[in-house]
């Protein structure tokens, strides 16, 4: 014990995290030590680039909208507590921790996650995912193996479902209503984290 105490000492702001996030210091001194990985050059911050080490990710048809969602606009780099806070939306739901009378929404609820997945399709960040938004999301999942045809069909009938205020764009509340029967804790889980 004494030993992985020591090594969290390493770790910046170890105790807040652990805190805000709800990680345990295992999750905690694993994703440090994946932070440091990633940090070839070791200058205590991310780029874009550095996550081209992540396997999972180079592989994911919207990887490159994932490493965004890393990095605030006008911002190119990440620190670590920033790092484990974006990584904190793929945590499972821990129904049985104390909030400690925190006043702020867990980075890991529903909402929150339902936030972060809506804003991987919400590229201009304008509140809505548009047709053209969705069209490309499509594009990069299914490539190939459909025709621009049936991309167009597939946004158009997705679109008209969803879109109750007939505004021909899909809102946070929308996105969300439809996918209320989804095990959204599920389908957005890490599996170095388990």
């Amino acid at each position: 014990m004494g030993s992985s105490s020591s090594k969290l000492d390493l770790v910046p702001d170890a105790e807040e995290l652990m805190k805000e996030t709800g990680f345990s210091s295992a999750h905690l001194l694993r994703l440090y030590e994946r932070f440091e990985f990633l940090d070839r050059d070791n200058r205590g911050r991310l780029g874009p680039d550095d996550f081209e080490a992540v396997t999972e990710l180079a592989l994911n048809p919207i990887g490159d909208r994932i490493v965004a969602a890393f990095f605030r606009p006008g911002k190119e780099t990440v620190d670590f507590p920033s790092f484990v806070r974006i990584l904190a939306h793929f945590r499972p739901v821990d129904t049985n921790r104390s909030r400690d009378g925190a006043q702020t929404e867990p980075a890991n609820s529903r909402n929150k996650k339902l936030k972060f997945a809506f804003k991987l399709y919400d590229q201009d960040r304008d509140g809505k995912i548009s047709r053209a938004e969705l069209l490309q999301v499509l594009q990069a999942m299914l490539g190939m193996q459909v025709t621009e045809e049936q991309l167009q069909s597939i946004a158009e009938r997705a679109i008209q479902e969803v879109d109750l205020d007939g505004d021909d764009a899909v809102s946070f509340d929308e996105f969300k209503r439809s996918l209320e029967k989804v095990d959204i804790d599920h389908k957005m889980s890490i599996r170095f984290l388990e």
